[in-house]
């Protein structure tokens, strides 16, 4: 398969494809005679499980630990799942942190007057100067 058949047949876009590449998630791909890159069902199946890591938030390097216990038949089961869970913790953790500048912005944005005042308190905050009406904000 060419690097477009392999796109379509994983679902992994050809330039996600040649980063997996660059960064050696994936074998390099053989080449024809032409140089254009040749796809085996291997790598498919390699492409897949990519996008099923990446889709999880997995980095890059995440990854390359899945994958190679996915390649060990004799992986432990214990590690993978440490793996998962570290992973999830990680998750939960930015999701807390999203959440709480989430509260902060629509806190600034409730605060926010709009009127013919001087300032606006959002950009104020943005740039650490004590907003004109409102005075200096509350971390």
């Amino acid at each position: 398969m060419n690097i477009g058949q392999a796109s379509a047949a994983s679902g992994v876009s050809a330039k996600m494809i040649r980063y997996y590449e660059s960064v050696s998630l994936i074998r390099p791909a053989g080449r024809t005679a032409a140089g254009y890159r040749r796809y085996d069902e291997s790598d498919i199946r390699t492409l897949r499980f990519l996008k099923r890591a990446r889709g999880l938030g997995f980095s890059v390097e995440q990854m390359r630990d899945l994958l190679a216990l996915w390649r060990d038949e004799g992986r432990s089961k214990a590690e993978v799942m440490e793996l998962a869970l570290s992973h999830a913790e990680a998750l939960e953790a930015k999701a807390r942190e999203i959440n709480e500048i989430t509260t902060a912005l629509r806190d600034l944005a409730r605060r926010c007057q709009i009127n013919d005042e001087p300032g606006c308190i959002i950009i104020d905050e943005l740039a650490d100067i004590p907003h004109p009406v409102l005075g200096p904000l509350q971390p």
